[in-house]
């Protein structure tokens, strides 16, 4: 983490393209690591993050489904936009974080 960086949020979750990772929200960014797990033993490892942006990139944060509950995520980038879609506990939750965040998000 960045100094003066606090995590806000983090959830063991899915994206729909990318696969099964962690989600962390803090003060700055957003950002999903890729994670590898074995059931024989129950482990889990930390891969890759394959997905980071700072809070000013996040053009919306959203939530879709009733029962298969999606936090989306579009961010603006050098190459375009992008959605991603989080399978989270608690989209409305995450939401609301999310755009928390941003509001109080000072360029730092």
């Amino acid at each position: 983490m960045l100094p003066n960086e606090k995590k806000i949020m983090q959830e063991d979750c899915s994206e729909d393209k990318i696969g099964p990772g962690i989600l962390t929200l803090t003060n700055m960014r957003v950002a999903f690591d890729k994670t590898e797990g074995r059931i024989a033993d129950f482990s889990k490892k930390f891969g890759d993050t394959v997905m980071e942006a700072r809070l000013n990139q996040i053009i919306e944060a959203s939530k879709e489904g009733r029962f298969i509950k999606k936090l989306l995520i579009t961010i603006k980038t050098d190459e375009g936009e992008n959605t991603y879609k989080f399978g989270v506990f608690s989209n409305g939750k995450w939401e609301k974080a999310v755009r928390e965040a941003m509001s109080n998000y000072k360029d730092q």
